[in-house]
């Protein structure tokens, strides 16, 4: 990968530390962006799983929400697993009115659709675009997809199970989300495939 391109973390709560450990092992340049200043200076971001809520209202805190709202509609590459899958979708299912999303990708996502944290489970999810067997998906009070418009593209849904069919994970150009946490999993290739989203919209 090329030095000069750098991949941040939103790093207002949640996985941020497993984020750039994956993406240090991805041999991506990664730092941690908690101001505006700091969001100017990457070519990428990845929204980690936490609670949308919270993040979203930090980022309004911060000084964050309108920056990174202008950087996703200008083209920056964002990756956002489980709280920052709701937080890139268009529409938001079971969630607080004045908090809205960052948006970007015309689906309807549903929050904690799959339950409470006592709910929490794992299951195979075959991903288009990512070679290898199924990935081993680790969800978390996660949400799943409801609906994709028709510049979203579905990469993945849970193959067997409860869960059976339902939608997780979504590209749409330059936007990538999961309802599941690769960087819990030790399973880079969620992590590589959006590091060369990164760098061919470089």
């Amino acid at each position: 990968m090329s030095s000069d391109l750098t991949i941040g973390v939103l790093a207002l709560q949640g996985d941020v530390r497993e984020h750039l450990s994956a993406l240090a092992e991805c041999d991506a340049l990664a730092r941690p962006v908690r101001r505006p200043a700091e969001l100017d200076s990457v070519d990428a971001l990845v929204i980690p799983g936490g609670e949308s809520t919270t993040i979203s209202n930090l980022a309004a805190e911060f000084g964050l929400f309108k920056p990174l709202q202008k950087r996703i509609n200008g083209g920056m590459p964002v990756y956002g697993s489980c709280a920052g899958m709701i937080l890139l979708a268009g529409t938001v299912l079971d969630g607080r009115p004045d908090r809205p999303s960052f948006g970007g990708i015309d689906m309807t996502v549903r929050r904690n659709a799959f339950g409470r944290q006592i709910d929490s489970f794992e299951a195979a999810v075959q991903l288009d675009g990512i070679d290898g067997d199924p990935f081993h998906a680790v969800f978390i009070r996660a949400p799943w997809v409801e609906e994709v418009g028709p510049d979203a593209q579905v990469l993945g849904r849970v193959t067997s199970g409860a869960a059976a069919g339902r939608i997780v994970a979504v590209q749409q150009g330059h936007l990538l989300a999961t309802a599941f946490h690769p960087e819990l999993t030790g399973d880079l290739r969620v992590h590589r495939y959006f590091v060369e989203l990164a760098r061919r919209s470089g």
